[in-house]
């Protein structure tokens, strides 16, 4: 984890931190910020799932083509960096291939964290790379992200909106809503305390109404 910005400086924003903004903004604050982290079984499927890409290292792909694995990418203008599980450099041009666990959601927040990888190597290569790809461990299918302007300027937007967020001085408001339900990070994030009066955590709770 790199080390939390300073409120006089510019962050260079991890990667992976833009997926958890784009997931829920108090996660990726109590991560990156607070150095806030607990395993549950979803970080360590991930973790399990990610043993061969993190070896790092060229392997020959289907047709030929050559394949990086855990190749460390940046973009100076943005102010960014990251690793990329995989980029398959194809006739085209290097292609970016993040690996999830899990399924795919369109739209979701793992679309960001592609796209910051196809930016990255954009910079770096001067190659025109039109998309990235998302490996879904569940489906085992692969899904194209095209990382067209919208997507481009979602991207330029959340980096900057990250970083006033880790410098705040408050954390962004718990959202208490299903992506909580299997959030490793709920014990210290305490969502249940959101849109309600304020609650005291050191007052033991009332042991019930008895009846006898």
């Amino acid at each position: 984890m790199s080390r939390p910005p300073e409120a006089n400086e510019r962050w260079d924003v991890p990667i992976s931190a833009l997926e958890h903004y784009a997931y829920c903004p108090r996660q990726a604050v109590l991560i990156w910020q607070e150095a806030y982290f607990e395993s549950s079984i979803d970080t360590v499927r991930g973790d399990l799932a990610h043993a061969a890409v993190d070896r790092g290292g060229t392997l020959t792909g289907r047709a030929g083509a050559t394949i990086w694995r855990s190749l460390p990418v940046h973009n100076r203008e943005l102010g960014m960096h990251g690793i990329c599980d995989t980029v398959h450099w194809t006739a085209a041009g290097p292609v970016p291939v993040e690996h999830k666990s899990g399924t795919y959601k369109p739209g979701g927040a793992a679309d960001l964290q592609v796209a910051a990888q196809v930016l990255c190597l954009r910079e770096m290569f001067a190659e025109d790379v039109p998309h990235g790809e998302l490996f879904a461990g569940r489906s085992r299918r692969h899904y194209r992200i095209d990382v067209d302007e919208i997507l481009t300027h979602t991207v330029h937007d959340a980096v900057e909106q990250l970083r006033q967020a880790v410098v705040a001085d408050a954390l962004p408001s718990a959202v208490n809503d299903n992506r909580c339900v299997r959030c490793s990070l709920r014990p210290g994030c305490v969502p249940e305390t959101a849109h309600h009066r304020p609650v005291d955590l050191f007052l033991p709770r009332s042991l019930g109404d008895w009846n006898d």
